[in-house]
This record gives structure tokens, sequence and C-alpha cells, in this order.
């Protein structure tokens, strides 16, 4: 079971670590307020806002961020420790679900939302939708548009003078002149929840003050944030069952993993060590993130330096490049990300051990296979320093997706926006979550050994719709595996242990418009780096040519940015 869900397809954007295709294929909204979300960049600041770029920094949000107070409705079985999720392990008591929102806050008007949707929309006025808005006490309509196209009918909404009262925006739909129509659409909800006022929406209050500050737009509060773990979400998830029946021992540097690739690898027998592990080579050598421009900076020995500036991230590339070259990376993956098939199905046969993918497919991929294949069984390693001894991480975004109310909504509206959020944002073990995230039971699904399971209607019914609204505090929440659920709140509390915050982390930024495309190849070449096809002194030469052309003047902009706003890092 997992907390919130979702769909089961692909969606494109900037970043391609597994997170974004795992929002889909997880099915859990939830699980991806684990992961981290996508890269967001927004203007920030009323008088830098537009091309100029800019931000909302900690010498000036904290007027602006909603109060902070805990929830004390449900305690998790595993408290969030070192930036992890919470986590639950135990069954729902459906019969003594908690009520968090007491009294319909809604007044009973009609809100429009555009959000992105996987798969086929389920028809207006189904059993879902009538018993959510009946809780509510709002009449929500939804307009819901293909996620895998949305950021072109994003644009063309946004280009329009018929804006929904609602809209959901993914931060990997952020790119090009949406993060200005943001400021210029979208009202300013700091009225109606900074500082105390949120305390009128309890749950919205127990969102974590470092979600607010990423909500942060135009100097002004605008979006409703899907709170996330600032660890890692990238997990080397392996074969556990065979690695006990091999007797493989888990690797502590990237040499070993380099030999442990070259035993577990056998070509003609169609076995191969494992995916492409350029995502967790970032990791283990400790680059910046890459998740979001703004985190690729950091103050290092009184220099701003950015990730492909280091020596770290060519030794990344290099390592992964070599795992390549010798034969040990299944053969799907030769092919790249945008024709690769899915591996999920090679990485079941056991054609390969180890791929570095999302959080959320640590029990993603469990459930999937119970079924058909009992003795699989899949797990985490640690990640690990290069050299061996413990890894130098950096932090995540804590929150990627956002919704927005229409700057023309009447208090009313945005009244009946809050009311849906608050309900929306319950926390797990509430009978608010439970309608949320599953429906009504008997309608959409029944009770299997204390775990709830959907039937096809509510697999058709009760996916991508309410739970992008807004999120509770990041929640992994695994019953009918509860070791999983332990074993991925712990894996994140001991990563983050070695988590670190770089300098612009936790701010919206927007750089200025003749900067935003200048990293754009960087991913594609880093792609054709590890696979062969170009060398590690093409990434050289992109460094210096990137440099040339504006690199060094933006690393200027970015110091200024510093130097007037400060660092929302603690």
């Amino acid at each position: 079971m997992t907390p919130n869900a979702a769909s089961a397809a692909s969606a494109p954007g900037r970043r391609e670590p597994p997170s974004r295709r795992s929002f889909l294929a997880s099915g859990a909204v939830a699980a991806v307020a684990v992961t981290g979300g996508m890269p967001l960049l927004s203007a920030c600041g009323a008088a830098d806002s537009g091309s100029g770029g800019g931000t909302t920094s900690g010498k000036n949000a904290k007027e602006l961020l909603p109060a902070y107070v805990a929830s004390n409705v449900v305690a998790p079985d595993i408290p969030s420790k070192n930036g992890s999720s919470m986590g639950f392990t135990s069954k729902l008591d459906i019969a003594g679900l908690k009520t968090s929102v007491p009294k319909k806050l809604g007044k009973g008007g009609k809100v429009t939302v555009m959000s992105p949707f996987w798969g086929s929309p389920p028809r207006q006025g189904n059993p879902y939708y009538t018993a959510m808005n009946d809780l509510i006490g709002a009449d929500v309509v939804w307009q819901n548009q293909d996620g895998n196209t949305y950021d072109q009918k994003l644009g063309a909404v946004l280009a329009s003078s018929d804006v929904p009262d609602v809209v959901v925006i993914p931060g990997w739909n952020m790119g090009g002149k949406i993060p200005s129509a943001i400021i210029s659409k979208f009202a300013d909800l700091g009225p109606y929840l900074s500082g105390d006022k949120v305390k009128e929406y309890p749950n919205l209050a127990a969102i974590p003050a470092d979600a607010w500050q990423r909500s942060l737009f135009g100097g002004t509060l605008r979006g409703l944030p899907m709170p996330a773990s600032y660890v890692t979400n990238i997990v080397p998830l392996y074969r556990k069952d065979l690695f006990d029946k091999a007797g493989y021992q888990l690797p502590k540097s990237a040499d070993e993993f380099t030999a442990l690739c070259k035993d577990i690898t056998n070509a003609r027998a169609k076995r191969w060590a494992c995916g492409d592990m350029k995502w967790t080579a970032f990791n283990v050598f400790g680059v910046l993130s890459g998740s979001e421009k703004a985190l690729g900076w950091n103050m290092t020995d009184g220099k701003l330096v950015n990730r492909i500036e280091t020596e770290e991230y060519l030794e990344a590339l290099e390592w992964t490049r070599k795992l390549f070259a010798a034969g040990y990376v299944h053969p799907d993956f030769e092919l790249g990300k945008s024709q690769a098939t899915d591996p999920s199905s090679k990485f079941a046969a056991g054609e390969f051990l180890i791929w570095n993918d999302d959080i959320v497919n640590w029990y993603g991929q469990q459930a999937a296979q119970a079924a058909q294949n009992p003795s699989f069984r899949i797990w985490g390693m640690d990640l690990f320093g290069h050299g061996g001894g413990s890894p130098a991480l950096w932090a995540a975004e804590p929150a990627g997706i956002f919704a927005f109310v229409n700057e023309k909504a009447s208090e009313s509206v945005v009244r009946d926006v809050l009311a849906v959020a608050d309900v929306t944002a319950a926390p797990y073990g509430t009978k608010e979550w439970m309608l949320t995230n599953y429906g009504v039971e008997g309608t959409h699904y029944s009770l299997k050994n204390g775990v709830p399971v959907k039937n096809d209607k509510g697999n058709n019914e009760v996916v991508n719709a309410f739970v992008m609204i807004a999120s509770p505090a990041s929640t992994i929440a695994h019953p009918d595996y509860p070791d999983i659920t332990r074993a991925s709140v712990e894996w994140q509390q001991r990563m983050g242990a070695f988590t670190r915050k770089s300098t612009f982390w936790g701010l919206q930024i927007s750089e200025p418009a003749r900067y935003t495309d200048l990293s754009d190849d960087f991913e594609q070449l880093e792609d054709d780096v590890v696979r062969g096809h170009k060398k590690i002194s093409d990434m050289q030469q992109a460094v210096s040519d990137w440099k040339s052309k504006g690199g060094d003047k933006l690393r200027d902009w970015y110091k200024k940015l510093l130097d007037e706003n400060g660092t929302a890092a603690g």
C-alpha cells in the first residue's frame, strides 16, 4: 500500500534521474513528496521579477511564511530524523481513524482546477469526486490535462485570459516564461496564510516551513506545496534475493562496486551487473545536485563554484563511463533514456541486479512482483564515499509541485481552495487522508488482512486529482510491507546524516532570461560521455565554452544575489 494514489505512466521534464519517471510508475504522489519533487525556477522579489531574476531569502521571508504548528492527530511509528520522511508501519484501524478537519471549511462555491493527469481521466461527478466535495464543502470541477504534454497546455492557458481558479504546476513544467506568468497570474496567499493566519487551517499549518519557503514567488506566498524529504531520492536498489543466493557482499567504495560488477556480469548467461549508475555516481563522488540549477552552485573556499566545474563531476562521469565500457551495464541502457525500454521487467527477470532508482520503487518493485515471484526481494544499498567511508551528499529541494490560485479569484473562492487544501494535507491515519487517497470503502477499496486494496473503480477514479492540491509532511507508509517502510525511512535517516545544504538550497530562484538556456545541453552531453560517444575532454571544452558564453557572468549574478539576500539553508 502506498500513501497517495497517482498513476503509472511516464512524465517529461528537465531532470531525468528516476524520480520523475517514478512519480507515475510508483502509483504514489505522497511518495513523490518523499522524493523531493522536481526542479523549479521562479522569479522572486517584486523588484527583480521577470527577465532580471531574483529570489526571496531568509532575510525577508520570515514574515511571509505561515506559522508552523506540528500535527498531533496521529503519531508516526518512525519520526522524521535528519530530513527523512515520517514512517508508518502499523496497519490502519479503519474504524478508529482520527478526524483532522472537524467541520466543513468550504462555503459551497465552485472551484475549477487544471492539473496534469497520466492516463484516462474519470468522468466528472464520479463517486470519488462527489465524496470529496461533500467532505470539503465545495464543488471542485477538474480540468485534467495530459501530463505528457502538460507544458504545452500550461503555456497556452497562462498566456490567455481564461485561467482556471487553481492551476497545478510541477517543477519540471516551470521552464521558459512560466515563472513570470506565476507572478502575474496567481494570487498572494499571504493574507490568508502568513503567520498565525494559517492556524485556521491546521493541516496546512503542519506543513514544514522549508516547503513554504519554496512556495514564495515574486516576493509573496503564492504556492500550496507538496512537501518532500530533502534527502536524495536516488537509491541503489539491488536484488537482495539473488545477492544472498550468490553470496555477494555490498560494496563500500567505488572500486569495490566495480569489482562486484565484474563478478556479477556474465553476458552469455544474459546477466549484467547494473543499469546506468550516473546518478548514484554523482552521490558517491559528492557532486553538487543537478536537480535544480540553483542547487548546482555552492560557496567553496570563498568562491562560488558550479557543479560542472568540479573534479568530482568529471570523476563521476569517468567512473560511470568505465562501467559501460567494461560491459557491466545492461545493453538496454546503452540506448539512453530517450530510447530505452522500461527496465523494470529486466530487473525483475534478474537480467541486471543493481538499479539506481527512486526510493518509491523500493516498495513499488517489491509489491509489483509479490504475487508472481514470491522469492523476489529488493533492498536499498547505502551510499558510500568513492574512496570508502562516508558519502558527501547534497540536499534536494523540500518541495517541487505546487498549486496556485488565480489572482482574479474572489475571497470566497480562495477560502474554498484553502478548504480543499486543508483536507488534502491531512496526515496519514485520518479520515480525510483515507478518503483523499483511497476513496469510499466498498466503492473504491476493500480491506484485506487489515490493508486497504483498491478495486478497478478505485484505480480509475482515485488517482491524480485531489492529492495534487497540497500534501502533508513527507510520509512513507506501506503497512503491507512494514519492513520496507522502516528500511526506507532509516535509509533516509542514515543518508541524511551525511547530507549538506548548498548555498542556495530552499530558495526559489529565477535566473535572468539571458542565462536560462546556458546549461541545457549538459545532461545530454553527460549521457554521451558515459556511453563513450563523447570524451571527457569534450565535457571540459563544454565547461570552458559555458564560462565564456555567460557562466562567469552568471556566477557574478549569483554572488550579488547571495550578498543581497543571504541563504535559507540552516
